[in-house]
């Protein structure tokens, strides 16, 4: 938003600042009061007028001041905020909770103390371990078109997934395919096995390539859905914070995507690939459940190497000034207490 002059961006800070303190839409008279400018009411109106054609600010139905949008939100926080950084014994107090002991341990009182000190929902992805590789793999046969598959790790993990295929095939066949797997793929992970069996499967049979294929898939899911896993906590003071509590309908597919975890994983998966703080303003989310959201993230590291994400998820009205920087030293503290751990 260039085209804003100066004058439209102290009233527009003014007017968001207002709004996320009180939570009532901003009048034109506040507006002078408490922007320090000499301006005229009808001066004031000219530029909300302009700010709401921008799609900055929006007047609810019921009122005659203006409230900001997703949008307006976000000129904000890029733009107009002032971030006060936490004060020395707030910092103080908070590392006081990461004495390093038991890896999840602190990162359920990381989760805990985001949560406490916004008042919103805390979130810790928990740090991402590498998927386990394959030491063997076995087929055993259970009706004509379920093969139980049984993966045994480097590790000394033994995973069983049922792979389902378009034949029926013999003992003599699955012992085949178990030999050729353990030849040529012992010691990758199944992420590895389809590049490194990619020209294999175009040789071999396509029904074989198929149980080949089926086995990979299946492989990788059992081995990798237990890499990323999160730490939830305060969900239930949202309850509490009238702009969500004030629609149960959005409540409770927030909640229902808090129970689901992979559509909250994949947002924050976007901020561990990702460096400082990330700002999801709403329907920036890609989430329908968080559209009156926003979800404020970090990574952590371990040794300097990213390894999760944390982060405070509650309305999009909320005191940005404070959360980021609760957030931004949560994340830095967490990755001290972990490396010293490590």
């Amino acid at each position: 938003m260039n085209q804003l002059d100066q004058r439209a961006r102290i009233l527009m800070k003014t007017l968001v600042e207002r709004y996320i303190s009180e939570g009532q839409p901003v009048g034109s008279r506040a507006l002078s009061r408490q922007s320090g400018l000499e301006l005229s009411p009808a001066t004031i109106r000219n530029v909300m007028a302009d700010l709401e054609e921008l799609g900055l600010i929006t007047s609810p139905h019921t009122s005659a001041g203006r409230i900001p949008t997703p949008l307006g939100y976000r000129l904000f926080v890029d733009t107009l905020l002032t971030v006060k950084p936490l004060e020395q014994d707030e910092v103080r107090e908070l590392k006081s909770h990461f004495v390093p002991h038991e890896p999840k341990r602190v990162i359920s009182a990381a989760s805990q103390l985001l949560s406490e000190l916004t008042q919103f929902a805390g979130v810790v992805v928990a740090p991402r371990k590498e998927a386990d590789k394959v030491r063997q793999i076995e087929f055993v046969s259970l009706s004509e078109t379920r093969v139980l598959l049984i993966i045994v790790t480097l590790s000394g993990d033994v995973q069983n997934r049922i792979v389902h295929t378009q034949r029926a095939y013999s003992p003599a066949e699955l012992v085949t395919a178990a030999n050729y797997l353990n030849h040529h793929c012992a010691g990758l992970g199944f992420s590895d096995m389809l590049g490194h069996l990619r020209d294999d499967l175009v040789q071999l049979r396509a029904d074989m390539a198929e149980l080949m294929t089926a086995t990979i898939n299946a492989g990788s899911e059992a081995l990798e859905e237990n890499t990323g896993a999160y730490v939830l906590s305060g969900e239930r003071k949202l309850l509490e914070v009238n702009d969500l509590s004030s629609n149960m309908g959005r409540m409770r597919e927030l909640f229902r995507l808090f129970e689901q975890k992979s559509g909250l994983l994949q947002l924050l998966d976007q901020s561990h690939r990702a460096e400082g703080v990330q700002i999801f303003i709403g329907g920036e989310s890609g989430i329908n459940s968080l559209d009156e959201c926003s979800v404020v993230t970090a990574p952590y590291e371990v040794d300097g190497q990213i390894v999760g994400t944390l982060g405070v998820i509650g309305p999009t009205r909320m005191a940005y000034e404070r959360v980021i920087p609760i957030v931004d030293i949560t994340a830095k503290l967490l990755s001290g207490a972990l490396s010293n751990n490590a």
